[in-house]
């Protein structure tokens, strides 16, 4: 089985002939291990996809990320400016939008024309033509409630929600419209079958279950049903301990939900096993960047056997990996996988 299939056979929910298995994204690993920058990749189309491509069977992932590392980049289209690092994803060095009227005045149009970001998309077109059929490629964005924090600040994004929910969800709706702006002009000609949207903001870890509901839940399914109707599924990542809205996450219209590794994932099994794929949720810190081969295999075969035997599920980490996780982990990460059978 391609691990295409294997990942398509896990959104249906069935079970493949053994565990579908990826990473997130691998960015900041990629980059840093093929001693180039995502500056000198942010205008290399067929740069950043050769780095992609001549890495894709070194890391036994089943899924293939393109755009991983720049999710920050429809900030910088709209006005903001890139804050570059030695090691790791470029940042955004301060929020664009403090009003109503700020976001007003952003034009969503520059999405189409900014030349890091046709490079992106460049890059997914010659990635998707050359394994599209043996592995799922997709291309990687902030969702629309953490694009929106990115737009006016995280610290007052919080505060909005309590204090300004008017201007939050506006925030929130602008950002999503801005992501169909990004997407589109692959998901037309139906060159993009999945999309990844990570939302650290919509973190468990900072705001409540009711306020996932309020200002996270209504653009998600917006954006995942214009997405559907142009013939693509969404990979939701949500960092953080979500075990208390595992429920929510079938409303997203999400094709999977990635987990943290500090969810509960007997309790996500439970709860969303026949109602959405699941995957997680080794810990990317703890166990592939600071364990051993031994540890990572142990770790990975408790995920699969508390999660993962029924069909439904891919093995992943509970979030990006750090730039210098050690090789022989990803591969035993990888392997546990590829070598149990259903």
């Amino acid at each position: 089985m391609k691990p295409r299939e294997a990942i398509v056979k896990a959104f249906e929910g069935g079970k493949a002939d053994r565990i579908p298995v990826a990473l997130i994204g691998a960015g900041m690993w990629s980059v840093h291990h093929c001693g180039t920058s995502f500056r000198e990749l942010s205008t290399d189309a067929p740069k950043m996809a050769g780095m992609i491509l001549g890495l894709s069977d070194r890391l036994l992932s089943d899924i293939i990320y393109v755009g991983s590392g720049y999710p920050n980049f429809p900030v910088a289209a709209l006005g903001g400016k890139i804050k570059y690092r030695d090691i790791g994803a470029p940042d955004i060095e301060s929020p664009i939008v403090s009003s109503e009227e700020d976001l007003a005045r952003l034009d969503p149009a520059r999405i189409e024309t900014d030349v890091v970001l046709r490079t992106i998309r460049d890059a997914y077109g010659i990635v998707r033509a050359a394994v599209g059929e043996d592995y799922v490629v997709t291309l990687t964005a902030w969702g629309p409630f953490t694009l929106g924090a990115r737009l006016i600040g995280e610290e007052v994004m919080m505060k909005a929600l309590h204090k300004e929910p008017a201007f939050a969800r506006k925030a929130v709706g602008f950002a999503a419209e801005v992501l169909m702006r990004f997407y589109d002009p692959l998901l037309s000609p139906g060159m993009l079958d999945v999309i990844l949207l990570g939302e650290p903001t919509a973190s468990g870890d900072l705001i409540s279950r009711k306020q996932f509901e309020q200002f996270v839940l209504p653009a998600m399914k917006d954006f995942t049903g214009w997405a559907g109707t142009k013939g693509a599924r969404t990979i939701l990542h949500i960092c953080g301990d979500t075990t208390d809205r595992l429920d929510l996450y079938p409303l997203t219209g999400a094709s999977c939900i990635s987990l943290d590794h500090k969810t509960d994932l007997a309790k996500a099994k439970e709860v969303l096993h026949g109602a959405m794929c699941f995957a997680g949720n080794v810990d990317p810190v703890k166990v592939l960047l600071q364990g051993t081969v031994r540890e990572v295999e142990d770790a990975c075969r408790r995920v699969i056997e508390t999660a993962g035997t029924d069909g439904g599920f891919i093995l992943m980490p509970g979030c990006d990996i750090p730039p210098t996780v050690p090789y022989e982990n990803i591969r035993a990460f990888a392997r546990v996988a590829r070598e149990w059978r259903m």
